[in-house]
């Protein structure tokens, strides 16, 4: 299953989605850019975190925000696991996604 985040374009105002594989943990969300900063997904969550989530049959709004590495290296070592179990994969800048209440 992929998750399917929708961002507000930083320079258009329109919606841009992506597929993306993702984990999951404490009920949030975590994707992985594997071209990290150079990747416009991350511009655009910079910009504006708020963020339009379709998990499934699930639809929601959401905060997003870049874990930086250095300054959560617990959260980061976590995320990074559960995607290497996952995937086999976990090299790039982790975002989480909280869903609004």
């Amino acid at each position: 299953m992929f998750l399917y985040v929708t961002t507000t374009g930083r320079q258009t105002g329109l919606p841009r989605e992506i597929e993306i594989w993702f984990t999951e943990r404490d009920g949030r969300l975590y994707i992985i850019a594997e071209n990290r900063d150079r990747t416009n997904w991350v511009h655009n969550i910079r910009a504006n975190p708020t963020v339009q989530v379709l998990l499934g049959d699930r639809q929601f709004a959401a905060q997003a925000r870049v874990v930086e590495d250095d300054a959560e290296p617990e959260l980061a070592q976590v995320v990074k696991a559960l995607s290497d179990e996952k995937y086999g994969w976990s090299d790039g800048l982790i975002v989480e996604i909280a869903p609004e209440n």
